[in-house]
């Protein structure tokens, strides 16, 4: 079978596994990597190169649309929302080294684990580039359901065990949250071509170049942020400002958002056929341990950071729970919180200051980790 026959297959059998509901939930585009890891069992390959050319443009694409609000984000009055998002990732990565020093579980699978939990898609790619392993999609796989339920569950059951109505505060004190809400390009500036492609290359190019550095850790090791981290950074740094002279570097949010899906469905495709081939083995010795594993790394971080959020930082419990969901990079569990809120604002503001934060620092942890354990 041809790889375009073999790429696009792959796709399309997965939007068709990921849009079936079963009460309510879907995987949406993560049935792609479903059906990836069951075509890889039956020995399909695709060259390496597109997976790489849907790492880059996915995470780039992430930094591009983030960018222009993430450092603004960056202030006093976000600083709650910071410390969730880093914590939350912190203790999810604190329960995968658990694992791996404790229970031994493989390096890549328990970091594959700890993407799934926390529904990262580009802390899976930072994951597989960092441990040059692809069974860490496995890992996502196996995990990344529960991560969805286990969030959307949480942020419905927790205003009924404290007796709250959704979308009531609860006296603490209202913080602003500021966020860009008006990314148009100003017309006075050049566009270099009219959909954004041109900026997209520029995020990977230097991106890639950021990448590359390696930073010297003691005891003789080194560092670098590789093609994941590297483009995201990028992104982050040109849609940040936006433009060099009068050439305009922010590229229109629709097709950043196509870019971005077209560069996530290739990766998982690539990663999910590299995984495919022991994909079986592995759910039928270790399935129930490492779904096990899976919901404590989604449990633990929740419950901590609605702890500190709640009690610590006495912040109230639509803009925590909205911070948590941001921690967890969680959409599905944000668009549940909108339905039954009637504070949308706070929930979304929530979500966006902490967000950004999560996702730098779980792609972070990934190869933290990678080098480490």
């Amino acid at each position: 079978m041809s790889t375009p026959m073999i790429i696009f297959l792959v796709i399309a059998t997965g939007y068709l596994v990921g849009a079936i509901k079963v009460k309510g939930f879907n995987l949406g585009s993560s049935g792609v990597l479903i059906m990836a890891l069951i075509f890889g069992h039956f020995g399909y390959q695709i060259p390496d190169e597109i997976q790489q050319i849907g790492l880059v443009c996915f995470v780039a694409s992430i930094g591009l649309i983030a960018g222009a609000d993430f450092f603004r984000s960056i202030s006093i009055k976000s600083l709650n929302y910071i410390l969730i998002g880093f914590i939350t990732i912190l203790v999810g990565a604190a329960v995968c080294v658990a694992t791996i020093v404790f229970f031994d579980v493989q390096t890549p699978l328990a970091i594959g684990i700890m993407t799934g939990a926390l529904t990262s898609t580009p802390g899976l790619a930072a994951a597989v580039e960092a441990t040059g392993d692809s069974i860490a999609s496995i890992g996502y796989g196996i995990a990344y359901p529960f991560g969805v339920i286990g969030v959307v569950i949480f942020v419905q059951i927790m205003p009924r065990l404290i007796g709250a109505k959704a979308g009531s505060l609860d006296g603490a004190e209202d913080v602003d949250v500021e966020f860009s809400k008006n990314h148009e390009i100003r017309a006075n500036l050049i566009n270099i071509d009219k959909h954004g492609f041109f900026v997209l290359a520029l995020a990977i190019i230097t991106g890639i170049l950021i990448g590359s550095i390696a930073i010297p850790l003691p005891g003789g090791g080194s560092f670098s942020l590789g093609n994941s981290g590297g483009p995201l950074l990028s992104g982050l740094i040109i849609s940040h400002f936006g433009h060099i002279g009068k050439i305009n570097i922010r590229a229109g949010k629709n097709t950043l958002e196509l870019m971005r899906e077209l560069g996530m469905i290739l990766f998982l495709t690539g990663a999910g056929l590299n995984a495919g081939n022991g994909f079986v083995e592995i759910l039928v010795e270790n399935g129930v341990s490492l779904l096990f594993f899976g919901a404590l790394i989604t449990a633990i971080p929740m419950f901590v950071s609605y702890f500190i959020g709640r009690k610590l930082l006495k912040m109230d419990l639509m803009k925590s729970l909205g911070s948590i969901c941001g921690g967890m990079t969680s959409t599905p569990a944000l668009g549940t919180m909108l339905n039954v809120s009637d504070d949308g604002d706070s929930v979304t503001g929530a979500y966006a200051m902490t967000y950004p934060i999560a996702l730098v620092c779980v792609i972070l942890s990934c190869q933290i980790i990678a080098l480490f354990f």
